[in-house]
């Protein structure tokens, strides 16, 4: 037995249907409900360069931010008396280098202390390898973007001295190595 016309007519629009429906369920899902401009944990900062300031080491060494350029670092600012909050976040920059594995010689962490106070010899002993810069009063700490105080944060410096993320001092570490992650496999600097 043969189809009728109307029948016919009735299969093609049926398969016109099924072959459209999925196209126009995709606009549809993407201009209703569009999707998020990032996949960054971190707070991007479109910040001017650090400047190049001449700072010291807490052991009086000279120190130039020039001295880091080429890695990545990660960067806080604190007092030297480092209370709880300071040394969660000196332990979290510790842990984010070395969940890089190989990767992790591209990083640096930095330490800019706020204040001309003695660093206790067990924070340093338990953090060594963080460059521990006094930076009281200099100009970098007025550069360092902040809507809060400079000890809230960690910072993300890209290889050419730019500031790039910026993260709670409790941000969830899971999160921020998923960021630095991604920043070394994608950076073809540092």
């Amino acid at each position: 037995m043969s189809e009728k016309p109307a029948e016919r007519r009735l299969s093609f629009w049926l398969i016109v249907a099924l072959c459209v429906a999925p196209v126009v369920a995709s606009y549809v899902a993407y201009y209703l409900t569009p999707p998020a401009g990032h996949t960054n944990y971190g707070e991007l900062l479109n910040a001017p360069p650090l400047p190049d300031a001449q700072l010291r080491l807490v052991d009086g060494a000279p120190f130039a931010m020039s001295a880091l350029r080429g890695k990545w670092v990660l960067l806080t600012a604190d007092s030297a008396q480092c209370g709880e909050a300071c040394r969660r976040k000196l332990f979290t920059m510790r842990q984010l280098r070395l969940t890089q594995g190989k990767e992790m010689t591209r990083l640096e962490r930095a330490w800019l202390i706020t204040d001309e106070a003695v660093v206790a010899e067990k924070i340093a002993s338990d953090f060594a390898g963080t460059w521990l810069v006094r930076a009281g009063g200099s100009e970098l700490l007025k550069r360092l973007p902040a809507e809060r105080p400079l000890d809230d944060y960690i910072y993300v410096i890209d290889p050419l001295g730019n500031i790039v993320l910026r993260y709670a001092r409790d941000a969830e570490p899971g999160r921020m190595i998923k960021d630095l992650t991604r920043l070394l496999k994608t950076s073809r600097i540092g």
